[in-house]
């Protein structure tokens, strides 16, 4: 099992940019798909991204297709999300989580279900 750490969270204008990172311990982070979640105030936690444990193959959430992008380095055992042209709506606590499935189910699995989940930075996006 892995345990993750978030960092890079933080208050910024709409149209910004916030770089994510997630930092995970265990030898065996290379196995693990990786994903990013987030959750609102009052709303369930949705899926973001997701990558292989390759890095060859990403997934997006529709609402953040084209202005983020999931990246992945195994030497470093880092996750990153680079997030761009943030929105008000993207205001919310944001998950990383790692799971030894395939990344492309990770937005299907129930949360309870995903293997691992870092303890959440949180991402405010106003004027």
């Amino acid at each position: 099992q892995v345990q993750l750490v978030e960092s890079g969270g933080g208050l910024v204008q709409p149209g910004g940019s916030l770089r994510l990172y997630c930092s995970a311990s265990g030898r065996t982070f290379s196995s693990y798909a990786m994903g990013w979640f987030r959750q609102a105030p009052g709303k369930e936690r949705e899926f973001v991204a997701a990558v292989t444990w390759s890095g060859d193959r990403t997934y997006y959430a529709d609402s953040v297709k084209g202005r983020f992008t999931i990246s992945r380095d195994n030497a470093k055992n880092t996750v990153y999300l680079q997030m761009n042209s943030l929105k008000p709506e993207d205001t919310a606590v944001y998950y990383c989580a790692a799971d030894p499935r395939p990344a492309g189910v990770i937005a299907r699995l129930p949360r309870s279900e995903i293997r691992s989940w870092g303890q959440g930075t949180r991402v405010t996006v106003s004027s």
